[in-house]
């Protein structure tokens, strides 16, 4: 990786976007410093500390819902506007027309989307702005009115950074950002574990014990990461002109976890969902039985979460790779499987396929998501979304330097035919 990236910044195209994604990620720091006025932060910071459910926003917005700052929401609103975007466009008809125009069908749902964001960001801020009525110094209409406008707004500014980060840098912004909130508390979580172990509440084994599983779990991401089932193609001879082509043999990579961490990042987005409906009434008997019964580390929380993680596996590899696009391809091009019969035998086959990866690598997000909330139980200590930042981080830098990497290669292959 960092071989890969002395070699990135040789080259001036690619120095340059590095930088502007620096720069971006930068701005999104600075912002997570500008709190939100009339907000008693001493008060909330303890509600988030004694409420495990409120603690899950301030993991994921990496601080910033713990200090109110102006991006208290971060881009969880996004999120959720891009997942309920992917199943609408499974329900409704035009929107799957616009999913298959291109380029300008695509622009036109990601439009959709922000307008979206916008609603679900307003709904959500003007819940956690009347519902923490008690946090606000001046509770009077323009006090609640300058709540809900800055951190819509910060959604809204986060989602923009994330969008140009996508497009005029490097790697995906809202993944990016998402990657730089959960190392932002990386020493927050070391000056914890020390004073953990300071007050005896954890023991130097544990620490080096949790140490050697994370070292297990970046190699085991890493390998599911790279790892794919080759799947041999051979192509026919045929002759046009006077010149024979095909007869060659290939492979088509399928990976064994396609989906990335994006079914992870979703998953924890809805996972938060029955804490942002207790958030709109933190005080009422309905928020208690959030708290009870959806508390982070319960049997019925990782029971959904690890439905989720799963069902979000097999809802994005399903966006993303199409069997019957792939075989129809591999037909017109005058190739097919060995054993396999053209047409929808392989269409089968690849699904089949499909099915069996999917269903390891969804199986292994979810092991590794919720493992740390068993060893936070049996430790007396609330790790919280410490496999899930895991898994999110390695996911991201690897896919980041992935992107690189072909740039590098595709801009090395632009040089050769140039010169």
């Amino acid at each position: 990786m960092v071989s890969t990236l002395k070699d990135a910044w040789k080259i001036p195209d690619l120095r340059r976007k590095i930088l502007i994604t620096l720069a971006l990620l930068f701005v999104y720091r600075l912002g997570s410093f500008i709190p939100v006025p009339f907000i008693d932060t001493e008060q909330l910071s303890q509600l988030v500390n004694d409420n495990g459910i409120f603690g899950l926003f301030n993991i994921i917005s990496g601080g910033n819902f713990g200090n109110f700052t102006i991006f208290a929401m971060s881009i969880t609103p996004y999120i959720n506007a891009s997942i309920i975007m992917n199943l609408l466009a499974f329900a409704i008809p035009a929107l799957e027309k616009l999913q298959k125009e291109g380029e300008e069908g695509r622009k036109k749902l990601a439009q959709y989307t922000r307008y979206l964001t916008i609603v679900l960001a307003l709904i959500q801020a003007l819940g956690m702005s009347l519902s923490f009525g008690d946090l606000l110094l001046e509770k009077t209409t323009f006090t609640v009115f300058t709540v809900v406008l800055c951190i819509t707004a910060g959604t809204a500014f986060l989602m923009y950074l994330g969008e140009q980060i996508t497009e005029n840098g490097i790697g995906n912004g809202i993944s990016l950002i998402i990657f730089i909130s959960i190392v932002s508390r990386i020493p927050t979580a070391i000056y914890q574990m020390y004073n953990y172990v300071t007050i005896g509440t954890l023991s130097i084994i544990s620490i080096l014990l949790f140490v050697v599983f994370i070292v297990v779990v970046v190699f085991g991401v890493v390998a599911i990461q790279e790892g794919q089932r080759r799947i041999p193609v051979q192509y026919a001879k045929r002759v046009v002109g006077r010149k024979m082509y095909g007869g060659q043999s290939t492979h088509i990579p399928l990976r064994v976890n396609m989906a990335g961490v994006i079914p992870v990042i979703f998953a924890s987005s809805l996972a938060l969902f029955p804490a942002t409906l207790a958030s709109f009434f933190p005080t009422s008997a309905f928020a208690n039985w959030i708290s009870t019964y959806f508390a982070w580390g319960s049997w019925l929380s990782t029971t959904i979460y690890v439905i989720l993680i799963i069902a979000f596996t097999y809802f994005y590899t399903a966006v993303t790779f199409n069997p019957f696009d792939v075989a129809e391809n591999i037909k017109k091009q005058g190739g097919y499987v060995p054993g396999i019969r053209p047409g929808k035998p392989t269409v089968e086959y690849f699904s089949r396929i499909m099915n069996r990866l999917t269903l390891f690598g969804g199986v292994f997000l979810a092991i590794i998501a919720v493992i740390p909330i068993f060893v936070g139980n049996f430790m007396g200590v609330n790790l919280q979304f410490g496999g899930t930042s895991l898994l999110i981080v390695v996911g991201v830098a690897l896919e980041t330097v992935k992107q690189i990497e072909s740039e590098m290669m595709m801009r090395h292959h632009q040089g050769f035919l140039k010169s």
